[in-house]
Order: C-alpha cells, then structure tokens, then sequence
C-alpha cells in the first residue's frame, strides 16, 4: 500500500500568490536586491520561510548556465595540511557565493582522474586541482572540456596551466638556513615521498642554503624515502652518524620524525634540530612546539580563487603563475 504523496515543493508563484506579488518581485526580494525596499524584502522572506520554501539551484543553473559550485580536489585528506587548504578555500569561495564540493584524489591518477570526472559530471563552474605527479590526463580532460582550472600548491611545468603555489625554492632555503644560524653543520632533508614540483624545488632550496654556508657534501644527507616504513631506520642511521639537524617535507613528517629519533634516544632540539613545512600549527594545536616554513596559505587560496573566477566568467588575462613568499616561523625545535 502506498503512502501519502509528498507535499509539492513550494514556488516563486505560490509565494507571489500568497503576498499578492509578482513572481520578479518575488525573485529579487528573495535575492535581496537594492531595488526592493527592506521592508516589502523582509515580508516576502518571512512568507517564504513560513511556507517552506528551498531555493532552487538546480533550475537557477539551467538559466545562468552556472553552478556556483568550485570542485576543490586534494591530494589526501590524513594530512591536515590539506584540511587547513580545504577550510580557506571554503571561506574564499563563500565570500563570491559559490559553494564547495570537496574530492580526494590520494596522489593517485585513476583516482585524480575519476575526481575530475565528478566533479565535471556535477557541473561545477570550476576546478582547483592539487596535482599528482602523473596528473597530465587529468588535466588534459580539463582542457578538452573547456573547464576552467587552477593548479594549486604544484605546477607541471606547462605554460598552459594557471597555478598558483609557495615559493617553494625560497622555502627549503629558509628552512636549512634556519638550521645553519642555530649552529647545526651536518644538515639533511627527508621525504617522506616523491611529491611532484614540491621535493624537487624545496631540496634545491636546501643545497642552496648549505652552498652558501659552506658545509662540505660528506655533511649534506638528502633521503626520498620509497616507504614511510623506511623513515625510522633512515633517521637513526642519520642519528648515529652525528646529524644535528633535519628539514622534513613537512609537519606531519616533521612530528613523525621526532617520535622516532627520541625512540632512538636522541633529545630534540638538543642532539638534533627539526624544522617542518606548511605551519599547520598555526591553525591545529598540536603539544610539540615545530619550527616551520609558513607557506602563505590564505594568499595562495585568495589569488587562485579569484583566477578561477576570472577564467569562469571568460575574462581574457594571460596564464598565470603566481609564487607567493615564504616565511619561516620559529617555534623552538631548532635549539635556538
């Protein structure tokens, strides 16, 4: 036996019908346009609360053409780096009035690749992409669809994408620097992983830093580790060898490399200085005090965000590649 039939859904008409409106008026009261006064505004929107009424994104997009919903797609959501990207660049879309679908790629092509395709599928106006090393397809399906794109945090090296990320050079260069001027002499740089344009360009940062400090190869150590299991044998190695001060790839590398070496008795900053990257301290408290490269994360959002826009409406501006500074924020773990 069936049920009673669900209540129809409440229109622009019946609202216009119940305060003796047009349906415009109606329309633009509830988008609380100038050209409605407050009070005729007010009475038409407590009318519709009263009656129930759910706006309709879905007809309002078949009209515009346009969703005002941004695909944000992330590398992996264990790392809360990526959780402070996702709450700031929620906070810059609401500002334009766009909402957020949110996907997780986990640094995995196919999985890149059937995030993009969903978020398409969704006729989102947009997509902000953190790319993988193997993202090309994915971002060749973008093109293909003429969807708009920015590349957030990694770029690669194509003239043709619009991406917006760290300084990443610059960054590595204060992190080692960092470690020079608290006296640290045998320095070296762990990954936890081969992460496209960000390993490559902090490392660079570091040789650079080591260059200038004039600290021989023999106490320059540089590990991309293969496995995250390999990470505790790497550092007590490095311990062991008399390593006084590591860069990590990032925090929550940082944090994980500090755990093993005290489990391999080394005093921190004491026996050995750690230095981190992304300053996700400064938004998610954690009890263990980490010096950090700050990546600019809300001047990254805030320029991506508004490309992104500007590519949506057709706007004619050249590719854009935008690197914003970094700085380095002291917390304690280098000794200083």
């Amino acid at each position: 036996m069936r049920g009673p039939s669900p209540e129809k859904r409440v229109t622009l008409q019946d609202i216009a019908r119940r305060t003796g409106v047009t349906i415009n008026t109606v329309s633009r009261a509830l988008k609380n346009k100038p050209d409605i006064s407050v009070k005729t505004c007010e009475r038409i929107q407590q009318v519709a609360r009263e009656m129930g009424y759910v706006r309709n994104y879905a007809a309002s997009s078949l009209r515009s053409g346009r969703t005002k919903t941004l695909g944000l797609i992330l590398g992996e959501m264990s790392n809360p780096y990526y959780a402070v990207m996702a709450d700031a660049v929620h906070e810059a879309a609401s500002a334009l009035g766009y909402t957020l679908m949110t996907l997780c790629a986990r640094e995995d092509p196919e999985q890149e690749m059937n995030a993009v395709e969903t978020a398409m599928s969704r006729q989102v106006d947009g997509i902000l992409l953190f790319p993988s090393r193997n993202a090309r397809a994915a971002v060749q399906r973008m093109r293909e669809t003429n969807t708009p794109y920015v590349l957030m945090s990694r770029s690669l090296g194509d003239d043709h994408d619009d991406c917006v990320m760290c300084d990443e050079d610059e960054g590595g260069y204060l992190a080692a620097k960092h470690l020079i001027d608290a006296g640290r002499r045998k320095l070296a740089y762990l990954c936890g992983r081969d992460i496209v344009y960000s390993t490559e360009h902090r490392l660079q940062g570091f040789l650079r830093a080591c260059d200038e400090a004039d600290i021989p190869p023999e106490d320059r150590h540089v590990a991309i580790a293969s496995s995250q299991t390999d990470v505790p044998d790497i550092l007590q190695d490095w311990y062991r060898e008399g390593v006084d001060g590591i860069f990590v790839f990032c925090d929550m590398e940082a944090w994980n490399a500090i755990s093993c070496l005290e489990a391999a008795g080394a005093k921190i900053p004491r026996d050995v200085a750690v230095v981190g990257y992304d300053n996700i301290q400064a938004k998610i408290g954690f009890p263990m005090p980490l010096c950090t490269v700050d990546p600019s994360i809300n001047e990254m959002i805030d320029i991506a965000v508004d490309i992104l826009r500007k590519r949506i409406h057709r706007e004619d501006i050249p590719t854009q590649m935008v690197k914003v500074p970094a700085r380095l924020v002291c917390r304690g773990s280098c000794g200083k």
